[in-house]
């Protein structure tokens, strides 16, 4: 039987749910919302969480334009606090800016945690066809639309369990981003192509 390797089916990853839902985020794409989207002035002195941080691929690069980010995730990985996101009472308006890659079964519960965390926004990294949905269209998107959605022109590459520098994938991601200052008109918007200019030495140690 031929193999079907069309992109509508590569770009399919089903995980079981009680997945740990464990796809780590290279650390370019993080640095990518910052520098692209948001822009790094608009968070110099501010705090963030990380509230899904696995081993801190993400955490580490909000180190470089937060003033202070608080990391911590449901299961023990060794890099931050073991709390549960949609369990743990983080106090209402806590921290200025809440950003995270969740696990994609619960993103919407995360956005709906996140906006009430968060005093100044939230970016949500999801795979594209978040966007997608009837439920997510009347449980968020219609009364409360992201100011900006930001597709990545390149591929995100994601591995369970690891980063891999040598990844490829079918599958698109985009930032989801919440200005609570921003006017509910959403923004559609591009992040460049950027990968080269924002990989760091030491990006992808294992951890």
């Amino acid at each position: 039987m031929a193999q079907n390797i069309s992109h509508a089916v590569m770009a399919q990853r089903h995980e079981p749910r009680d997945s740990a839902d464990d796809f780590p985020t290279p650390p370019w794409a993080t640095r990518a919302l910052l520098e692209h989207v948001i822009g790094k002035e608009k968070v110099r002195g501010l705090s963030c969480l990380e509230p899904a941080c696995g081993r801190g691929y993400m955490s580490l690069p909000l180190f470089e334009y937060f003033r202070q980010v608080e990391s911590s995730d449901a299961l023990p990985y060794g890099f931050g606090s073991v709390r549960d996101f949609l369990e743990y009472p983080f106090a209402a308006l806590s921290h200025d800016w809440v950003i995270t890659n969740p696990p994609f079964r619960l993103a919407e519960e995360f956005v709906d945690r996140a906006l009430v965390v968060a005093r100044r926004g939230v970016a949500i990294l999801a795979r594209t066809v978040f966007l997608e949905s009837v439920g997510r269209y009347e449980n968020i998107f219609r009364l409360r639309p992201p100011s900006k959605f930001a597709q990545f022109t390149e591929r995100v590459a994601m591995v369970k369990g690891r980063v891999d520098p040598k990844a490829s994938t079918a599958t698109g991601y985009a930032w989801f981003v919440w200005e609570k200052d921003e006017l509910a008109q959403p923004s559609l918007m591009w992040v460049p192509p950027c990968r080269r200019s924002l990989e760091r030495a030491g990006d992808y140690e294992i951890r």
